[in-house]
């Protein structure tokens, strides 16, 4: 995920809220969507669901003696439920708040297997907050194991619930679950670590290897370019470096980010600007504009600076304090806090740390590995190191040893490096091949923004690429849901 669905390139691992997910983030991880493209989202019905719905969670799942527990949010939609042996389709939100259950190709999807639709907010975001303060003590429960024990203890919360309105005892329903950026690691390692609690999973966009230094993110913002364009933006980084260096403060205002005061936070927020239009489907947003100026002999910084205030912020929607240290602090629990959320997950977990490459690199080299360090130790305090190492150990990473489970990318999502792209037995790896094709094609269409009804395919360059995946998507579904084995005692998982 920006770290913002991973700022943004994160972030792209989400926004706030978005990522196109059920909700996306607005953080600036590179994963996820921000909150005023998520509010257009909600605006014009775009959900299957809003309704909130709630339970008690334990607040820690590996704690013997500590039974505090939590309100979480949860959604549900039953419209197109098969009563009362359908499946039930666990829809997994990720860094950011979820706002209800997305309209997207999961809904088409459900509907041709005669599926209950539900979703989970993740603890921590949103409104499923266990504490009032955010501060770095309080956020120590706050990670992907506990997320999966969350997912694995409201799956038998629901599942019991279900039972006792149908009036039975007994039985289970087939579950299958579904995620894309980070949910989509947490779908892949759901299927891992809980293999008989779901008949199989949908991984998009999914990254499931934690990365210390990123390089790969910016090498594939360079080659989904094209010569053309990357030429031009990293004539537009060199441009901006030296006038950075020369009068920073007018440079700044003329991004509308004078309050980005670090010059890595403002060059971290210009490097995202330029992979979220690849992330998400729209290239010729920050190429064409580019490309234009630098054939006319025009200002690039100029131009830049126009698509990063009229798209990136403007249509697209992200906040710029999203990449103030400043606003990171900030442990009051509010809209925003998915950026602090998520960068304490990047900074304990996963990493994921978009850093120049040594040679050809689009970013500028400010943002480096020292930066992201600093960044950890500014916001959180000393102490706070991502062990990568340990996260992958434990999950595998792109050596994931599950069954079961559908891997997708888009050819020029920059996240997709972070993912298992190689096939393997029982877990076949799919990549949508077009040039608009970005983080979670496979479910949201293309580009994702606007987004589209039912994550419609119509406007990807290759829409057939998109239909083809998808129609093997919904084979495998089709298969392991039938090889959920029913018996007395309800679905055998295997």
């Amino acid at each position: 995920m920006g770290m913002s669905m991973m700022r943004h390139g994160w972030a792209l691992i989400v926004a706030s809220s978005l990522l196109l997910f059920t909700s996306f983030p607005t953080v600036s991880l590179g994963i996820s969507p921000p909150r005023s493209l998520l509010d257009r989202f909600s605006a014009s019905g775009r959900y299957l669901t809003t309704q909130e719905q709630w339970f008690n969670q334990t607040l820690d799942h590996f704690s013997p003696y500590d039974h505090r527990q939590f309100q979480q949010r949860y959604y549900e939609f039953l419209d197109y439920f098969r009563i009362p042996d359908g499946p039930i389709f666990l829809v997994i939100c990720g860094e950011y708040t979820c706002s209800g259950i997305s309209n997207d190709y999961i809904g088409v999807l459900a509907k041709k297997f005669g599926a209950a639709v539900v979703s989970l907010e993740h603890r921590y975001y949103g409104k499923s907050s266990p504490f009032k303060s955010l501060s770095t003590e309080n956020l120590r429960h706050l990670s992907s194991k506990q997320a999966l024990f969350d997912l694995a203890v409201f799956r038998q919360y629901y599942q019991d619930s279900l039972n006792l309105k149908l009036n039975r005892s007994v039985g289970e329903n087939p579950w299958f679950v579904f995620g894309i950026s980070y949910p989509g690691a947490l779908s892949a390692w759901f299927r891992l670590k809980f293999p008989h609690l779901t008949c199989g999973s949908l991984a998009s966009s999914a990254v499931v290897l934690s990365v210390y230094n990123f390089t790969e993110f910016d090498q594939q913002v360079g080659e989904s370019a094209g010569a053309e364009c990357k030429t031009a933006l990293q004539e537009t980084t060199k441009l901006v470096e030296q006038r950075l260096a020369e009068d920073g403060k007018k440079l700044k205002s003329l991004f509308g980010a004078a309050d980005l005061e670090i010059d890595g936070d403002f060059m971290y927020f210009l490097a995202d600007a330029a992979a979220t239009a690849f992330q998400y489907g729209n290239p010729d947003k920050v190429c064409k504009p580019l490309v234009e100026a630098n054939k006319a002999g025009e200002d690039l910084v100029d131009a830049y600076a126009k698509y990063v205030k009229e798209y990136y912020v403007g249509t697209f929607g992200v906040g710029v304090q999203t990449y103030n240290q400043e606003h990171l602090k900030n442990t009051a629990v509010t809209e925003d806090s998915a950026d602090r959320l998520w960068w304490f997950q990047v900074c304990t977990e996963v990493a994921y740390f978009q850093v120049a490459p040594a040679n050809d690199s689009i970013r500028s080299s400010k943002v480096d590995t020292r930066y992201h360090l600093d960044l950890c130790k500014n916001v959180f305090g000393e102490g706070i190191f991502p062990d990568v190492t340990s996260t992958n150990i434990y999950y595998g990473g792109t050596n994931i040893a599950g069954s079961k489970i559908i891997f997708t990318n888009g050819s020029q999502d920059p996240w997709r490096h972070a993912s298992k792209q190689t096939p393997s037995p029982d877990m076949p790896s799919y990549t949508v091949t077009c040039y608009n094709c970005g983080h979670g094609t496979d479910i949201r269409g293309c580009p994702q923004s606007p987004l589209n009804l039912e994550g419609n395919e119509k406007n990807c360059t290759n829409p057939d690429a998109v239909r083809k995946a998808r129609a093997k998507i919904t084979d495998h579904i089709d298969l392991w849901l039938s090889q959920c084995k029913d018996t007395d005692d309800g679905f055998s998982f295997i």
